[in-house]
């Protein structure tokens, strides 16, 4: 699969590794639109790589995605305007260290690094569909192999920890995307999942105190830059050597094994049909 002339969706595209991932695909020709909330820094972003491309078309999406209404309206804008879409990249996330909650009345780390994975493939897989063959590529994080799925408590009411909610899900991240994979079975959309890397990034700066400066100094001392972290979701996107691969969690472009909770066949059912529940709200 060639990048070229594809239409390839990123979401939280402004910054980090999904700035870099854009880029990256756009420079191999690719047609990408981002979805994400700041419109003044995907500008700058489109301007600046249009300066570096020829003819390659770049799009903005607004969106607030911890807002179930706003990946809704974002999808239904998405489908109006793409009449194919070869490739979904699910990228946006976030860490809060103190809890809060989304206009939905869900806690903000479930819903914005799960719900909208979920949300936006969905609206988006009928087209990815008939655009077969297309891939979904969901971007999670090692720190999955500490997570949980707390049924009793997916929203953590009852004990929240800013690290651990962040974990846990990632962990509904690569849990999510196998079930997904098993509901793609001969569709020609293939669903994966990966570890981009500890990145020196923007990632989990909006938390100010101890618990920001402590993610600073660890980026800035043991972290890869953001094109080396956004290197595994562009060869997931355009590899031709993952065509047909679907169901596998990926790190340093290689397939490796996920945690053992990752890859229990009962909680990823479960967590399928409470994703499901979460998401009919509203409609």
């Amino acid at each position: 699969m060639s990048a070229k002339g594809k239409t390839i969706i990123v979401t939280g595209g402004t910054d980090g590794i999904g700035a870099a991932t854009v880029r990256a695909l756009a420079n191999q020709g690719a047609h990408v639109v981002i979805v994400g909330r700041n419109r003044a820094k995907a500008e700058d972003l489109i301007a600046d790589i249009a300066s570096e491309t020829h003819g390659v078309k770049l799009g903005f999406v607004q969106c607030d995605l911890s807002s179930l209404a706003s990946i809704r309206a974002a999808g239904a804008e998405i489908l109006a305007s793409q009449p194919r879409i070869d490739v979904l990249v699910n990228n946006a996330g976030g860490f809060f260290a103190k809890r809060e909650v989304t206009i939905d009345g869900y806690e903000r780390t479930f819903a914005l690094n799960h719900l909208a994975y979920a949300l936006l493939t969905d609206m988006l897989l009928m087209r990815l569909k008939a655009s077969a063959p297309s891939r979904i590529v969901s971007v999670a994080s090692g720190v999955h192999a500490t997570g949980v799925l707390r049924f009793d408590d997916l929203m953590a009411e009852k004990n929240y920890g800013g690290w651990a909610a962040y974990c846990n899900s990632k962990l509904a991240n690569v849990a999510w995307t196998y079930a997904l994979a098993r509901r793609l079975e001969g569709s020609g959309v293939t669903a994966n999942t990966l570890h981009p890397g500890f990145v020196a990034s923007q990632f989990g700066k909006n938390n100010n105190g101890l618990v920001g400066m402590a993610l600073g100094l660890a980026q800035r001392f043991g972290a890869i830059g953001v094109n080396d972290g956004a290197k595994t979701s562009v060869y997931l996107a355009t590899s031709p050597e993952v065509e047909g691969v679907s169901g596998r969690y990926f790190t340093e472009c290689k397939a490796v094994t996920s945690s053992a909770a990752s890859r229990d066949e009962a909680a990823q059912e479960k967590l399928w049909r409470a994703t499901e529940a979460l998401l009919a709200k509203g409609q």
